[in-house]
């Protein structure tokens, strides 16, 4: 017993495949649309998102609430970040 946990899983976790790119099957192009779209329809959102909030800074400066909209818009913008950096978040735990 004179390896430590730490060596142990650095073993463990230098064996485990790494898969690289790959290819894609035949017939995967449908999956690739499908996937092109649906990040056509989260920047879409993200666009409107960004809208809405503006628009209820806007409303709700005159009322001395802006604080809570400069949050959404926040989130709105986190989620943006999210959505632009899909593939590479993927691509970096694969």
């Amino acid at each position: 017993m004179t390896e430590t946990i730490a060596a142990q899983l650095a073993y463990y976790v230098t064996q485990v495949p790494d898969p690289g790119s790959g290819t894609a099957p035949p017939g995967s192009e449908g999956i690739i649309t499908i996937l092109q779209w649906a990040a056509w329809i989260a920047a879409a959102v993200c666009v409107l998102g960004v809208i809405i909030a503006g628009a209820m800074m806007a409303v709700q400066m005159q009322r001395g609430e802006g604080g809570q909209s400069v949050s959404r818009l926040g989130w709105v913008m986190a989620g943006a970040i999210v959505i632009g950096s899909a593939s590479a978040l993927v691509g970096a735990i694969l």
